[in-house]
């Protein structure tokens, strides 16, 4: 029996333990990036907010990590994408960000996985 493709929102931690260190957010956004396209080898349109709302916040004119612009736009922007979800997808360690996307997800009535291997295949790669 295949599924219908979900489009999956993939929330983990961003800043959550980096200190705001670019390396440590480059590795945060790798393993949210690794398992979009594991979603994506499975069938699915998955997204992470970061794609959506880090080009916008640089055009506004952010000059750093946790400014009034980015902090006016990350989870904003992030939390209004998850009304075009079917899906959140968390991963990874402790983050309030990635928390506060899964309860909106919940109260939005959309599908909450707690791992990859929660998701389910569409048959259709």
């Amino acid at each position: 029996m295949s599924i219908s493709s979900l489009m999956i929102l993939v929330a983990g931690p961003y800043r959550s333990g980096t200190n705001d260190q670019p390396e440590l957010i480059e590795k945060n956004v790798k393993a949210m990036t690794d398992t979009a396209l594991q979603l994506y080898q499975m069938g699915h349109l998955p997204v992470l907010g970061e794609w959506f709302a880090l080009p916008l916040i640089e055009a506004a004119g952010s000059k750093a990590i946790g400014d009034v612009i980015f902090n006016s736009m990350f989870h904003p922007i992030a939390i209004q994408l998850i009304d075009h979800c079917d899906a959140v997808l968390r991963i990874g360690g402790p983050s309030t960000g990635a928390d506060e996307m899964v309860n909106v997800g919940l109260s939005k009535g959309k599908r909450i996985f707690k791992g990859i291997d929660e998701v389910p295949g569409t048959g259709n790669i």
